[in-house]
Order: C-alpha cells, then sequence, then structure tokens
C-alpha cells in the first residue's frame, strides 16, 4: 500500500503527459498499421509473403496457422495498456514511466517486423524479431523489479507484457529457423527432427528461467507461461497433420508446452511458500 500512496502523491509532469499522449497515439499507429500490414483489410498475409517461409508448413517449428490468432488478444491488450497508461492519474506511476516508452518501442518494432517480412527480407526480419525480443525482455525485467502500484494498472501491465513476451519468444525461434532453411544451411549433420527438438528444448529452458526470474510476480510470469504453451502446444499439433508430419517433433513440443504451462505454477506457489 506505501508503494501505491506514494506513485499517487507524486507530481505529474509534463513529460509525464508527452509520454502518455506519445504512447497512445503511438499504439493507435502502429496496431493499424501492424494490422494492416499481416492482411487484416484484405492485404497479403504474412504466411504468403516471403515466398511463404513463415508460413505454418515452413518448417517443423512452424505453429499450426490457428495459433497466430493470439495476436488479437496480444493488440487488444496493449491497445488497453495504451489507454490506462493516458488516463490522467497514471501521468506520475513509477512502473509506467519505467516501462511505457519500452511498450510503444516493441509496437512499432513489432510493425517494422511486418514491413520487413512483407518486403521478402527473411534474414532482415531475424534482426527486428532479436531486438523486439530484446525490448521485451528489457521491460519483463524492469517489471519483476519494480513494486505493483495500484492493482488494476499493473494488472494490464503485467498480462499485457506477459503475453506478448511469451508469445515473441516462441515467434522468435521459429523465424530463427524458417531463415536457416531459406538459407540453405542444410540440416547441419543432425536431421531436421533432431533440430527441431534442440529447439524445442531451447523453448522450454526459456520458459523455466522466465519462470524462475519472475516467480514473485504471478501476474506477469502466468502469461508468458500460457502464451508459450499456446505457440507450443500448436506446433505439435501442426506435426501431427498436413504436409510436414513428425511424431517426435510432435511430442517434444507438447511436452515443452507442458513444462512452459506448469513451471511459473510451480515456481510461484514455491516462492509464496518461502
Amino acid at each position: 500500500m506505501t508503494t501505491t500512496r506514494t506513485a499517487q502523491a507524486a507530481p505529474t509532469t509534463s513529460r509525464d503527459r508527452v509520454r502518455q499522449v506519445t504512447v497512445l497515439v503511438g499504439a493507435v499507429v502502429a496496431i493499424v498499421g501492424a494490422a494492416i500490414g499481416a492482411g487484416a483489410f484484405g492485404g497479403q498475409p504474412i504466411a504468403e509473403a516471403a515466398g511463404g517461409a513463415l508460413s505454418a508448413t515452413a518448417t517443423p517449428i512452424a505453429p499450426d496457422t490457428p495459433a497466430f490468432s493470439i495476436w488479437s488478444v496480444i493488440y487488444t491488450a496493449l491497445a488497453v495498456f495504451a489507454v490506462v497508461q493516458a488516463l490522467p492519474r497514471q501521468g506520475s506511476d513509477p512502473r509506467l514511466r519505467a516501462v511505457s516508452w519500452w511498450v510503444l518501442a516493441s509496437m512499432l518494432l513489432n510493425a517494422v517486423w511486418i514491413a520487413v517480412v512483407q518486403a521478402g527480407s527473411v534474414g532482415g526480419s531475424v534482426l527486428v524479431i532479436l531486438a523486439l525480443l530484446a525490448v521485451l525482455a528489457t521491460i519483463y525485467v524492469r517489471l519483476v523489479r519494480l513494486a505493483h502500484t495500484g492493482t488494476a494498472t499493473s494488472v494490464v501491465t503485467d498480462v499485457t507484457v506477459g503475453l506478448y513476451l511469451g508469445w515473441v519468444s516462441v515467434a522468435t525461434l521459429a523465424n530463427i529457423t524458417a531463415f536457416l532453411a531459406v538459407a540453405g544451411v542444410g540440416e547441419l549433420g543432425l536431421g531436421a527432427t533432431v533440430w527441431s527438438v534442440v529447439v524445442l528444448a531451447a523453448a522450454a529452458t526459456l520458459s523455466v528461467a522466465y519462470a524462475v526470474f519472475g516467480r514473485r510476480r504471478p501476474t506477469l510470469v502466468v502469461p508468458v507461461g500460457l502464451a508459450m504453451a499456446w505457440g507450443l502446444t500448436w506446433i505439435g499439433i501442426g506435426r501431427t497433420e498436413g504436409p510436414v508430419v513428425d511424431q517426435t517433433v510432435a511430442a517434444s513440443a507438447f511436452v515443452a508446452a507442458a513444462i512452459a504451462l506448469v513451471s511459473p505454477i510451480a515456481t510461484t506457489l514455491s516462492a509464496r511458500r518461502r
């Protein structure tokens, strides 16, 4: 409660107001631009851009098509965040001061990623999505280290960033795999199945790392796990049917999804017991 009262009593400056308005307007531009670029209004869908390099059947690590519906949830959450952070009483909120510019940067990077893919540059898309992941990881670290302020504001911020980070983490691995396929690096001596299992193991390990680091912020770390589990589950489903069937990869994806789902719950409960 002390943190909340301090945040409310702190004076709101003109810089805070500029930040609030800029983030709100920037969010609208970034979300609309991303939707248009992704084909939501009749343009070329991402799955068809860059020669289909990022389609649901491009590689064994590509999530099946329904997985991408999570973007609707993420965009909605980002829109809610943009509105909430712009409310007059939120101008001096210390958590929003610490992350709002970074959240806007993540939205702009997502729009840039779509533009790069539409331009046909899979290699360029890897660089952009790595930058996006780095920005989201920075926000994650800041939110874990900063105490909650107002309950509703903190929950909106945590859930938004958690879902966004979780999904982009899975998407980054899929994007890198797609680039390697396009670059023709071959199967590097291990074969597509083994490398796919390695990548899925990396995703599971990453989900555990998120869970351990954010164990005292369940509103943040549980959404990360949910989004990662969602993406990994759809990788598994995609390998059980269609043109790229691989039962070993499917089983590994389902195991990784279970780890991503359970890890934040386990670490959060453990932290509370202590």
